[in-house]
């Protein structure tokens, strides 16, 4: 049995990052100027040549040895190290006004801006009115 530590897939390593970053295989290879085919070739690869990976690092917005050296569990760790739940605190979330007090509001602003439109309307029947008269 060999104790050889068995070397990263730098493949995976590209696909977990991407996946993390919610980004797709055509947005990545949109990225670095290739195709979809090529990403999921490389994705599929244990190594990737140096002048590729800074591309793809470059893209993913980490350096080559974030892609080297990534790890699963860090993730995992920093994330349940650093994530906190706050359901057990009692949070006050209210409105600091009321809803409907603001719809009464628009309401009665568009109720007033129709009457001076009336009124607009009214003064233009009548000038028009009056010059009729004159002729």
């Amino acid at each position: 049995m060999s104790t050889a530590i068995k070397p990263k897939h730098i493949g995976r390593n590209i696909s977990r990052i991407r996946e993390l970053r919610d980004m797709k295989q055509e947005a990545l290879a949109i990225a670095i100027g290739t195709n979809q085919q090529s990403i999921s070739i490389i994705e599929g690869s244990e190594s990737v040549d140096e002048e590729k990976l800074k591309k793809i690092a470059e893209a993913l917005g980490v350096t080559p040895e974030a892609i080297k050296n990534f790890s699963e569990e860090a993730v995992f760790n920093i994330i349940g190290n650093t994530y906190n739940d706050d359901s057990s605190s009692i949070k006050n979330y209210n409105c600091t006004f009321n809803p409907l007090d603001k719809l009464i509001e628009s309401i009665e602003k568009n109720e007033k801006l129709y009457e001076r439109l009336i009124q607009v309307e009214k003064d233009k029947a009548a000038y028009l009115e009056k010059l009729l008269d004159k002729k």
